[in-house]
């Protein structure tokens, strides 16, 4: 079931991401939306009201930003998290930490994607930097084994998978390289670092659902779980990718920072 949910989600991901335009940007909200409610479940504070007002506010947000009214869409957010931390009350802090991990979900992922000359490059590089993390940490884990990476928060994780994925990381940076879409040493280094976020994100969403004494975020994708299991290394990788891009080049051509050095 794992493997027959990626070879259909997977490839949609793909050509909503090429297509771009306002069917990513829809794609990007729903899962946004669906994030923020796996969270909710997640610490114990889901409620029709929480949830109706963070999918209100994360879809004003992702309208907004796919029409490129980025201020706006920023405005909106930070009304809409104080909203949501009023609502919340007693689970204040949990629940405005998950709107706000939605939406810089939301956020960057748009707007990586926005670079019309090289948005679907870099949006593609996030991609398969964490599934080339995730698959190779798998298989090297598993085919290696030995010393737990952080048994109290993941007890399948091993320092072997962790160096498997990483290196599995770096041969993406040289096959973009390989294909004229970037320079080697750089994308090598954007790789390392994008490798190492997004296994942290995954041991950070981990540590949350330990926290709430949570196995999976929800049963949403047969054979993996919920969006915030399936997506947490993503979610890391694609914002850090948008700060270096947007460092590099601004906030609407972070996907040409991202790939051209």
């Amino acid at each position: 079931m794992r493997i027959l949910a990626a070879l259909v989600l997977a490839p949609l991901a793909i050509a909503l991401a090429y297509a771009g335009g306002w069917l990513w940007a829809l794609l990007v909200t729903l899962v946004s939306i669906g994030l923020f409610a796996e969270w909710l479940m997640v610490v114990g504070a889901g409620s029709v009201v929480l949830t109706g007002a963070g999918t209100i506010v994360i879809a004003m947000m992702g309208s907004c930003v796919a029409f490129g009214a980025l201020k706006t869409a920023v405005v909106t957010g930070l009304i809409g998290g104080a909203i949501v931390a009023v609502i919340a009350r007693g689970k204040f802090v949990w629940a405005a930490s998950g709107f706000a991990y939605a939406s810089a979900a939301l956020l960057a992922s748009i707007l990586l994607r926005q670079d019309l000359v090289n948005g679907f490059a870099a949006l593609m590089f996030v991609l398969l930097v964490v599934w080339a993390t995730d698959i190779g940490g798998y298989f090297a884990g598993r085919g290696i084994g030995g010393p737990k990476l952080w048994p109290r928060v993941s007890p399948k994780k091993t320092w072997s998978g962790a160096v498997g994925g990483f290196a599995a990381s770096l041969l993406v940076a040289a096959a973009f390289a390989a294909c004229g879409l970037g320079t080697m040493v750089p994308l090598l280094l954007v790789s390392a670092i994008l490798s190492v976020v997004s296994a942290c994100g995954d041991l950070f969403e981990s540590a949350v659902k330990r926290r709430f004494g949570v196995k999976d975020s929800s049963h949403l994708i047969p054979g993996h779980g919920g969006l915030l299991d399936r997506l947490d290394g993503f979610v890391a990788a694609v914002l850090v990718a948008w700060i270096i891009g947007f460092l590099r080049h601004g906030v609407h051509s972070a996907g040409s920072g991202l790939m051209v050095w």
